[in-house]
């Protein structure tokens, strides 16, 4: 029975659909969460080529091949309320008596020691099937779309229009960016959600149409001009507008800026940070690139170098212009140096320039699977927020607008941003809307790897810190430590994601509320050490928005002493 369930759950790659309802499959909730939320990351309407097990971010999977795909399946359905399944980059590789207040799953996705930790040696050991590549949430068991980066690009755009623009409100002004991947798809929405009218370049046109259907794109054009038209002509009327354009982002960048096109933000989120293959030459047609790849990887790389460069060169000539321009976080401009250009980082990247003061509180990505995929236990949830924090505006008017404007993509999910103190206020929250039956079936509680307290990432979200600890990668370890130890469902510790393998060491977790006291108990531990892991690790920094916001909230960090000292370091850029 077992083999069957399991050929039934995964046996076939282009039609994987997570579980739905109050049935178990697997022994209880815990492992029925981790059971659904990985075969939710590899739905056809979730992940980005499934047939691949690749979920998002150019080769982000969720399992290293489909045989161990099956077996991590069958060791969850098995799994006893005591034991703790060890998963080794995308392999299920021990199953050991813990106890029931233990994870149910560890995760270690393509960990390299430091010496060996490049592309070429992460390559060479993928191809003999020893590893895998995770990204943030696709092999940590998270993912649930575009919709998991949106809210953070509606709060980074929003934060940069305050700072730049003195109002959130980004309504007559435009934006530039490119990629309408599985992270750059929420851009449009984003920034329509924020009220701008912005540009969208994609060399895919698979990609434009999927975010046409997914109504997270409004218009396609036709040409540059179509494409500058309607942008320029949104703005006038100041009517928010998103617009497509297929096309290569090194050769669209540079003939704008050639004609002198400003625009109020330019960004990007192409998959830079693996330029064999998540990035397209402007030299080499869309179609033969997958050819390239495979018959000349060096040459196709080369190549990719050479318009990555353009493309960042076009970007810092945009900032020459006058024009806001920020890194999302791709390493593009780690590539555009290592390729010769020499001010890549003439730019700042979100996170310094606008996302930082949030961190300082512990504020970060907060989402939440409804695991009975009722849709309606969404909308319940959603309107549980409102009345728990009916001061916070952003968050009041993102819950609105995300009600009435986000398909949902597999199971149905939501996202928001909240600190320390919130985070556990929600869960709770939520564990006794399963509790009462307001729910019909457990949640799963995680968030992205892109958080506070979870990751050291030079080129990302610890750009510039004020004392000089960007590489410090000890932080995210202790925070998968903690939660660990604090009882979360699974915990994951990842390299590479977002900026590519030998740039960044990552954490993620996940808690489920299903109702009981035990749920209750480790829903108020894991979201309070998880965004506290944040407050501490940039207190610990010398941000004074973090040593007061430990001190309110009686955070216990001894390395402040009785009084905080003020660190002289670098200055910080999101001041």
């Amino acid at each position: 029975m077992t083999d069957a369930l399991v050929e039934a759950l995964c046996g076939d790659l282009s039609r994987i659909r997570a579980p739905r309802g109050p049935e178990l499959n697997a022994r209880s909730w815990q492992t029925e969460a981790a059971l659904r939320m990985l075969l939710n990351n590899l739905d056809p309407d979730v992940a980005e080529h499934p047939e691949r097990l690749v979920v998002y971010g150019g080769t982000g999977r969720a399992a290293r091949s489909h045989d161990a795909l099956r077996a991590i399946v069958r060791t969850l359905l098995r799994l006893e309320a005591d034991e703790t399944l060890l998963v080794q980059s995308g392999k299920p590789v021990g199953v050991f008596r813990t106890h029931d207040a233990a994870p149910r799953v560890l995760i270690a996705n393509a960990l390299i020691v430091p010496r060996w930790a490049t592309w070429d040696e992460f390559r060479r050991l993928e191809a003999e099937g020893l590893t895998m590549f995770g990204q943030m949430t696709a092999g940590s068991w998270i993912y649930i779309g575009t919709q998991g980066i949106l809210q953070g690009t509606y709060q980074t755009f929003a934060a940069a229009a305050e700072r730049h623009f003195g109002t959130p409100d980004l309504a007559g002004r435009t934006i530039l960016t490119a990629g309408l991947g599985g992270m750059g798809g929420a851009q449009p929405l984003a920034a329509t959600m924020a009220g701008a009218a912005i540009l969208c370049v994609e060399i895919d046109p698979t990609r434009i149409e999927r975010r046409l259907e997914m109504r997270y794109l409004d218009e396609v054009a036709t040409s540059l001009d179509d494409a500058l038209a309607r942008v320029r002509d949104a703005a006038r009327r100041r009517q928010p507008l998103s617009v497509g354009l297929l096309g290569n982002a090194a050769e669209v960048f540079p003939e704008l800026v050639r004609r002198g096109e400003a625009f109020d933000l330019v960004t990007d989120q192409t998959a830079a940070h693996d330029p064999l293959v998540g990035y397209v030459p402007a030299e080499v047609p869309f179609e033969e690139a997958e050819q390239l790849r495979r018959l000349d990887p060096e040459r196709y790389l080369e190549l990719a170098s050479r318009s990555i460069v353009a493309h960042c060169g076009a970007m810092v000539d945009f900032g020459r212009m006058g024009c806001h321009v920020f890194d999302y976080g791709n390493n593009l401009r780690g590539e555009a140096r290592a390729g010769g250009l020499a001010d890549a980082f003439a730019y700042p990247g979100f996170v310094p320039a606008y996302i930082r003061p949030l961190f300082c509180r512990g504020i970060g990505p907060f989402r939440w699977a409804a695991l009975s995929g009722d849709p309606a236990d969404i909308h319940v949830i959603d309107d549980e927020l409102r009345r728990l924090f009916p001061d916070d505006a952003l968050l009041q008017r993102w819950l609105e607008m995300a009600a009435g404007r986000v398909a949902f993509q597999g199971l149905p999910s939501r996202i928001c941003w909240l600190g320390y103190g919130d985070r556990a206020r929600a869960g709770l929250a939520i564990n006794e809307l399963v509790r009462t039956g307001a729910v019909t079936a457990p949640v799963a509680i995680g968030r992205d790897h892109l958080d506070a307290g979870s990751v050291a990432s030079p080129y990302r979200e610890t750009e510039a810190m004020r004392d000089g600890s960007d590489a410090i990668a000890d932080w995210p370890i202790l925070n998968a430590l903690l939660n660990t130890a604090a009882g979360a469902t699974w915990v994951a510790v990842h390299h590479g994601g977002g900026v590519g393998i030998g740039n960044s060491i990552h954490a993620g977790m996940v808690v489920v509320a299903d109702g009981s006291e035990d749920a209750a108990a480790r829903l108020e531990r894991v979201l309070s050490t998880d965004p506290g892991t944040g407050v501490m690790r940039h207190a610990d920094a010398g941000y004074e928005e973090a040593i007061e916001a430990a001190r309110t909230a009686g955070l216990d960090l001894p390395s402040l002493g009785p009084e905080a000292p003020r660190v002289e370091g670098r200055p910080d850029v999101a001041r």
